[in-house]
């Protein structure tokens, strides 16, 4: 693989590193982003010769063709793009929702999102190129609470299969949903409480970055060649329950 070249957003910590830690052993060259320069510099530290990082806000149109130009003159034109980025600044029912917050996690779940693909296709991601989107089980559930990052990530899971018709037979686009995986993002869900809260999945714990990391190094190599447009649900079982978080 060592002509694969990745863009992993958002992967500082958490999945998107672990996502960028497994392509590196799979032989990509990687370019991780996010928002925390410190922070990416230590990742990519730990992740060696093999990865660089630019440090930015996903959302800024400046920003994602600096990191993509950057890939071009490091490594040579993307040839894998891995969507991470996802906030949720707001907890509470819809009724009473800031349509600001609301408005920001648009912006940077979705439309930031086709906004990374749209200049990845521009810097050279054709021919076996590969997408895969982080969306969640809130976008294939409801999910009170969190309902509006949820109704992100469902569109996110739309527009995935928009663009595995738009860009076939070029480039394959999928997503990932994962349940609680246990990460600083997700911590709010299960810190304190995590026996009670695996207790509720029939495979009996939370997910682990790894568990993402691995299926998407997966959708993303030739063993996937002909998977384009789904949505790989990673959840220990939730979902079969009726259950979300």
């Amino acid at each position: 693989m060592a002509d694969q070249v990745a863009i992993v957003t958002g992967a500082s910590r958490g999945i998107g590193f672990a996502i960028a830690q497994r392509f590196i052993s799979d032989g990509y060259r990687v370019v991780i982003t996010g928002r925390d320069a410190d922070a990416l510099k230590a990742a990519v530290e730990q992740l060696g010769e093999s990865a660089i990082f630019v440090a930015g806000k996903g959302d800024d149109p400046a920003h994602r063709a600096e990191v993509v130009s950057t890939v071009a003159d490091r490594f040579g034109p993307v040839t894998t793009l891995v969507n991470n980025i996802g906030i949720n600044p707001a907890y509470g029912p819809l009724a009473s929702l800031d349509l600001n917050a609301a408005r920001k996690m648009a912006e940077v779940n979705l439309i930031g999102t086709l906004g990374w693909v749209q200049e990845a296709l521009r810097g050279g991601l054709s021919d076996g190129g590969s997408i895969v989107n982080i969306s969640s089980v809130s976008g294939v559930r409801p999910a009170p609470g969190i309902a509006f990052y949820g109704t992100t990530k469902a569109a996110l899971i739309h527009l995935t299969e928009e663009l595995a018709v738009e860009l076939a037979p070029a480039v394959r686009v999928n997503a990932v949903a994962p349940a609680v995986v246990k990460t600083r993002f997700a911590s709010a869900l299960y810190e304190g409480r995590e026996d009670a809260v695996s207790a509720t999945y029939p495979l009996k714990r939370l997910g682990t970055t790894d568990d993402v990391a691995g299926t998407v190094s997966f959708l993303c190599s030739d063993a996937a060649s002909w998977i384009t447009g789904q949505t790989i649900v990673l959840d220990g079982g939730l979902t079969l329950t009726g259950v979300v978080a």
